[in-house]
Parts: structure tokens; C-alpha cells; sequence
């Protein structure tokens, strides 16, 4: 099964019924499956004008019920920034599926890269809450794109699934599992009249039950500050305070529930290597054939990029002297692994082995990066 397959089958597996998108390469296969596969399940295929009314169309339909997402890569991404935020203040559960390709602008368009890692996470204006999961494997494009409909559907936010063009074209033999054995997590619902329904005030988990539009709950849905019921306070700090916190902090204070990520061989290590996406692949290789050669390294791939690992980076890394961040980008997650080792009181430094030509990042170059730093510890 390739990549693009797995994804648009987990979202069915999900339970999503409706899909607006629009042909872009590396990502174009998760439509071309989702045309057919959504007519299946009862579901909506749209092919809209363009990437911005693709983010815009399943916010809307997320707030009559649907469970939507939207597939897209680099150029089309930065299309959706817009209503990506309105979402994120409606608090309006959905998925956007980034196949990263070579950029900026048009770029590289067959080619993969890793270049909207820091988009994913700041893309859009203002503080916002941001869940992002990147898989390694074909079958992680099923699963995780499941997690992404859980955790959207839980949180009431928008998701995205961050992968890249290797995964998505990557053929793998996948077993899928019986439907029955699949977590699904549909969002809260309210439990008070219409009249006593606040569309916007958190329960215990800071997540408000949403009501779908059309089912007997009436209210106000905006891009603008709006206080609990959903009224207009775009001059009250007060309430900006109060709402976008919250906004925040249900994420924040859900962290352990998640937070995924792999680590390997990271006891007592001298050096870790972090990668993720499709890197991960060429990383964890060069990791096995150091360690063959007696050398002392762990793994660490941060499966969930956003929000960042801090805590479980810290507890990997230990007393390690370097992290070696394979990436291919300029060194954007570097950046963030520096600023959680500098946080957490670590002195390991970073390493950066970058590719911004789209060139693989061969486990060749990562091996010999290893090597130089067990020589340097």
C-alpha cells in the first residue's frame, strides 16, 4: 500500500465523512482515493477552487458534525493559514494532511522535504493551540492519521498530519486492523438544554461540548474574540485573556495524553540521534550499524512534533554530550531541541546535519556524523 493510500484509509477508518481539496503534488493520491472511498461510507467529496476555500469548507462542515480533512503540500498549506485560525478560535475539530515537498513558493514540487515543520506550529497569526504527528512508516500514515481525528475530536482543534513526499509514494506492506479493534474518539456533546448551553466555556479539561449546528443549538461562530456564549469581545482583554488561554492550556495540560515519540538505546548513551518523517528511516539505520561498532548511541524520533517533547527529549538525552538533528530543512527543529536542552539545564550540544536541496539524507552521512561526534565527546 503507498503512503497516500494508508492516510486517506485511516481517515475512513476514523469515521471521516467529508472531504474538500485540490489536486496539488506530492499529496494529489489521497483525493484520487478519498473520490471514491467517501461515496462508499455515505460520505462528501468536494474539489474546491482553490486551497483556501478547502480549509475554509471543512471548518464549516466540522460545525454541523462532519469529521473532514483536507490534504495538501507546501503551497497550498500556506493557503489555508487563514481559515486554519479561524478554526483554531472556533475551535472547530479537523485534519489537515501536509506531504511536504521542496519550497518556498512552488519549489521543488516532486521532491521531498521537511521545510514547513516551524509553518505547522506558527503558520497562522497570533497564539493558537497546535497538535502536529508526523509518521515514519506506511502503516504509521493509517494510524496516525486516526490519532489525528481522535485528537482533534477530543480537543476540539484543528490537527495536522505532517509527512512528506517519501512517505507519501512509499510502498509498503501493510496489515490493517479489524475495524472493531480501532480506538475512535467522537467529540463531547452537551448535555444542558439550548438555552443553557455555553458553545465556548471549557468543562474540567478546558475542552467545551460542541453542539452541531442545526440540531436544535443556536449560536455565534467567529474568527473574532468571543466570550463563553460565543458574544462579540473583540475589545475586552479580559476576556482575551480568558479565552485564549484556555485555548492554550488544553493543550498544555493534556501533554501526557499526546505526547508520542519512540526512544531507543538511550540508557547512559554518549550520543542520540533525533530524526523524524521520513529521516527517521535513514537515522535509526545509522544508529543500528553504530552501535554494531561499539559505539555508544540512542534513538529518539518525536512522533508527536507539536507540542514539543520537552520533558521526554530531557529524559532520553540524560548525560549525553550530543544530539545529532538530521533534518531536511535548514535546521528548524534543531533550533527547538537547543532551546528544550538550554531550558531543561542540559550542556549536550547540537549537532545539525541539514539537506535543503531535497536530497535524502543517507544513513551514510548520518553514521559519519556519529562517528565524529563519539571521536569529539
Amino acid at each position: 500500500m503507498q503512503g497516500n493510500e494508508a492516510c486517506a484509509e485511516g481517515a475512513i477508518a476514523a469515521g471521516a465523512n467529508f472531504y474538500a481539496g485540490y489536486p496539488i503534488t506530492p499529496a494529489t493520491e489521497v483525493a484520487e482515493v478519498l473520490a471514491k472511498r467517501m461515496p462508499e461510507v455515505g460520505g462528501r467529496f468536494i474539489q474546491m477552487e482553490d486551497e483556501l476555500a478547502c480549509m475554509g469548507a471543512i471548518a464549516g462542515a466540522s460545525l454541523v458534525g462532519a469529521k473532514s480533512l483536507t490534504a495538501t503540500s507546501g503551497p497550498g498549506f500556506s493557503l489555508m493559514q487563514e481559515n486554519l485560525g479561524w478554526a483554531s478560535m472556533a475551535e472547530a475539530p479537523c485534519v489537515i494532511v501536509n506531504v511536504q515537498r521542496g519550497g518556498p513558493s512552488t519549489g521543488l514540487p516532486t521532491l521531498a522535504a521537511q521545510g514547513d515543520v516551524m509553518q505547522a506550529k506558527w503558520g497562522t497569526n497570533g497564539d493558537h493551540p497546535v497538535i502536529a504527528l508526523s509518521p515514519s512508516t506506511v502503516k504509521e500514515m493509517f494510524d496516525l492519521t486516526i490519532e489525528c481525528f481522535n485528537y482533534a475530536e477530543k480537543y476540539r482543534v484543528p490537527v495536522i498530519l505532517l509527512t512528506d513526499a517519501v512517505l507519501g509514494h512509499l510502498r509498503e506492506e501493510v496489515e490493517l486492523p479489524d475495524p472493531a479493534e480501532i480506538k475512535i474518539i467522537n467529540r463531547k456533546k452537551p448535555t444542558v438544554p439550548p438555552e443553557e448551553y455555553l458553545p465556548f466555556a471549557g468543562d474540567e479539561d478546558g475542552v467545551p461540548p460542541m453542539a452541531n449546528l442545526g440540531e436544535g443549538y443556536r449560536y455565534y461562530v467567529s474568527g473574532t474574540l468571543h466570550d463563553e456564549k460565543g458574544s462579540n469581545a473583540a475589545a475586552d482583554t479580559k476576556v482575551a485573556e480568558r479565552i485564549i488561554g484556555r485555548l492554550l492550556d488544553k493543550i498544555e495540560r493534556n501533554r501526557n495524553d499526546i505526547i508520542r515519540y519512540q526512544a531507543e538505546d538511550v540508557e547512559n548513551a554518549e550520543v542520540i540521534v533525533l530524526a523524524y518523517g521520513c529521516v527517521a528511516r535513514s537515522a535509526r539505520q545509522a544508529v543500528s550499524k553504530a552501535r554494531k561498532d561499539g559505539l555508544n548511541v540512542g534513538f529518539f524520533r518525536p512522533i508527536t512534533m507539536w507540542p514539543f517533547p520537552d520533558q521526554e527529549l530531557l529524559k532520553a538525552v540524560g548525560n549525553a554530550h550530543t544530539v545529532i538533528v538530521p533534518e531536511m530543512n535548514n535546521g528548524q527543529y534543531a533550533g527547538e531541541v537547543a532551546r528544550a536542552l538550554h531550558d531543561g539545564g542540559k550542556s549536550a550540544k547540537v549537532t545539525r546535519l541539514t539537506e535543503i536541496s531535497c536530497n535524502l539524507i543517507h544513513p551514510e552521512r548520518i553514521l559519519a556524523g556519529i562517528r565524529e561526534a563519539a571521536n569529539n565527546g
